[in-house]
């Protein structure tokens, strides 16, 4: 049983079911460590030590990430990420390529909005935590999102966060203006930048 545990300690605290088998364990051997609470199941096939559970402001954005290879912090998580928002989300907003199938993750609950190739692949940025790696939407191309989503999520959580992105010392309008047109939202966004920023 250290065996195992120590197997997934070398892969960083995290291991997948057929990494594991392949290693030569067995599938009894990986739920009795389980039952014992010494490892977790994140999802199905994909299990880490109980040392590395949740810990830390994002540690629920990491698990994310780790249990969607293809999904980005989006949306109000990514506004809160950064520091964007007063609003609290319950659940993981990550956006996925359209026509992927998302996970079923036992924790963190997570709300996933399928993004087409022109929206999903520009503003993604990595960011090294202490818990691991967040893929996580910039700050223009998420508040760009939120006005392209702002009758679904609401036109006052947009605005909220471009009054307070306009606030920062490395505000760029002329970066929020670029993906303002890559994500279809430059005419809506304009007339209350205008209003903001004169």
């Amino acid at each position: 049983m250290d065996s195992i545990t120590g197997y997934i300690k070398s892969s960083g605290g995290y291991a997948r079911m057929k990494e594991l088998r392949a290693a030569g364990f067995q599938t009894r051997e990986i739920s009795a460590l389980v039952d014992q609470g010494r490892i977790e199941r994140v999802k199905p096939g994909l299990y880490r030590l109980a040392e590395y559970g949740a810990s830390g402001e994002h540690a629920g954005l990491v698990e994310v990430c780790r249990a969607m290879p293809g999904g980005v912090i989006c949306l109000l998580s990514a506004l809160d990420f950064h520091g964007l928002t007063t609003f609290n989300p319950s659940e993981v907003h990550v956006a996925i390529p359209h026509g992927s199938k998302p996970p079923r993750l036992f924790y963190p609950p997570i709300k996933p909005f399928f993004f087409r190739e022109r929206f999903y692949t520009p503003g993604i940025v990595s960011v090294r935590e202490s818990a691991g790696e967040i893929r996580v939407y910039g700050k223009e191309k998420t508040i760009c999102d939120m006005f392209r989503y702002r009758r679904k999520l609401g036109e006052d959580l947009a605005m909220e966060a471009l009054k307070q992105y306009l606030k920062l010392k490395d505000a760029n309008t002329t970066r929020l203006l670029k993906y303002a047109a890559v994500c279809q939202a430059k005419t809506v966004m304009m007339p209350y930048l205008k209003a903001l920023v004169t």
